[in-house]
């Protein structure tokens, strides 16, 4: 397959591999912008991460996934495994931390205690250090590994950083030359070195995706190193296609249920009825539970209104947001 890697469209793999979506939050059913889609094959193309930001719920983390299954079921760029190697930034994150930890006082009180005190036994790797070593062929990183370690190389990875705002202001700047490189090092196994320039081939380097609710500026020489693109909250037409490519009990963009709905949840943000924004997933969540509770597609949201109160705690998630949004929703209804 040539140029573009990744597509909207993903009906090829539909049709080669059965239902496209069995689930709301299966990878099939994820409908990128055609802007986010060409911010993908930039990525791709020049092998540099890829950074998203955009509103809570606008589809930057399952963004990796969707990546990861299509590039697999199409079977290009190497990659081979639907599996996304995920780390979760947090506010206490090392730069380290995105490779591997170790367990000091586990070392310590082994070495103290008559115990075994084998380094490897007390390290562990996480999503951009699996990756690494996985690209490499076992016999280069056999020292370095321990024994439960499952060495799946030499193998391409899709590696998703998730919310790197929340890191220290440091985090993204210490990790410049490693994620450019491909390497890292563990100061405990000697200084280790772990990858590098000329170590990993080029096809077999992670895939980089990068996801920031904007919440703190990023350092410029990191944005320097990154392709980058903000996913726009999706328009009145862009919401029905997510929501029919989501729930696939939903045929047609026509189903009242599906209309109502929608409207409701724009009338919300339009007029900042709850404080906190709600997000497409929130309303996915709601729509989702109005059909497992057997609410009917066709039939308008008002015959199903004590569902849809019912259900509110899919919806917004702040308990003074909840008893506005429940008065709002009755008046919508009609049932004050």
């Amino acid at each position: 397959m040539t140029y573009p890697f990744y597509t909207r469209d993903a009906r090829d793999l539909a049709a080669g591999g059965g239902a496209a979506a069995p689930g709301p939050d299966h990878p099939g059913g994820y409908l990128p912008d055609p802007g986010l889609v060409d911010a993908v094959n930039v990525a791709l193309l020049l092998g540099r991460p890829l950074l998203l930001t955009g509103e809570p719920g606008t589809g930057k983390t399952q963004l990796a996934y969707s990546v990861a299954w299509q590039l697999a079921g199409r079977k290009i760029l190497n990659l081979t495994s639907t599996r996304v190697e995920k780390f979760e930034t947090k506010s206490s994150s090392l730069a380290k931390d995105l490779f591997y930890s170790f367990d000091t006082i586990g070392r310590f009180q082994a070495a103290h205690g008559g115990g075994r005190a084998n380094h490897l036994d007390y390290l562990s790797f996480n999503a951009l250090g699996r990756a690494i070593l996985n690209a490499l062929p076992r016999p280069e990183v056999a020292s370095l590994i321990p024994e439960r370690f499952p060495h799946n190389g030499p193998a391409r990875s899709v590696v998703l950083i998730d919310e790197i705002d929340k890191a220290p202001r440091d985090f993204p700047n210490d990790l410049l030359n490693e994620i450019e490189h491909m390497y890292f090092k563990i100061p405990e196994l000697s200084h280790a070195v772990v990858g590098g320039p000329g170590k990993l081939a080029d096809d077999l380097k992670p895939i980089v995706i990068i996801t920031s609710n904007s919440e703190r500026n990023l350092p410029d020489p990191f944005l320097r190193r990154c392709i980058y693109y903000d996913i726009p909250f999706p328009s009145e037409a862009e919401l029905k296609e997510i929501l029919l490519s989501r729930l696939q009990r939903l045929t047609s963009s026509d189903d009242r249920l599906v209309t109502d709905a929608l409207d409701f949840f724009l009338k919300l943000r339009e007029e900042n009825i709850p404080r906190r924004k709600i997000s497409p997933a929130e309303l996915i969540q709601w729509l989702l539970f109005l059909l497992e509770r057997g609410a009917d597609r066709k039939g308008k949201l008002r015959e199903a209104a004590a569902i849809a109160l019912e259900g509110l705690g899919a919806l917004t998630k702040d308990p003074a947001d909840q008893q506005r949004v429940r008065a709002e929703l009755k008046l919508f209804l009609g049932m004050t």
